[in-house]
């Protein structure tokens, strides 16, 4: 109960801050994210199983679990913290370690680069929208 209620603080902190007109709805977030967290289930799921396999360089591997890795720290960085700049530079290492990814899974599996195509585009637009709520709100608590 401490942590519902807690949970509905940080996100009513978060629906306070200043953010350009361009913002998305506070609604949307929860299905844009459902659904890629089921591209990122399938293709991750899939990549990690070839290389298991042996079938791709461990290197491939590194950055998706890097991605992986800073993907699941911006909520708590967000939204636990109230951090907008460890948030903006966290979303920078998603958004980086995504295309990395992109670029090395392509020559050897390239139907998983295509279908990250929607996670990659949510991804370079989320960027853009926490580095402007960082700036927008910079020194603010």
């Amino acid at each position: 109960m401490v942590k519902v209620i807690q949970a509905n603080k940080n996100y009513s902190w978060y629906a306070k801050l200043k953010k350009p007109a361009w913002a998305p709805p506070s609604w949307l977030f929860g299905p844009v994210w459902s659904v890629l967290y089921l591209i990122i289930a399938v293709t991750f799921g899939f990549v990690f199983f070839k290389a298991w396999q042996g079938q791709l360089p461990r290197f491939i591997v590194i950055s998706f679990i890097i991605n992986l890795i800073s993907n699941l720290i911006f909520t708590p960085l967000q939204f636990g913290l109230r951090n907008n700049l460890a948030a903006a530079i966290d979303i920078f290492i998603v958004l980086l370690s995504l295309v990395v990814s992109l670029s090395f899974i392509y020559p050897f599996i390239p139907l998983i680069a295509w279908l990250l195509i929607p996670y990659l585009l949510w991804v370079s637009f989320a960027t853009v929208l926490q580095l402007t709520v960082t700036y927008l709100n910079y020194g603010q608590k």
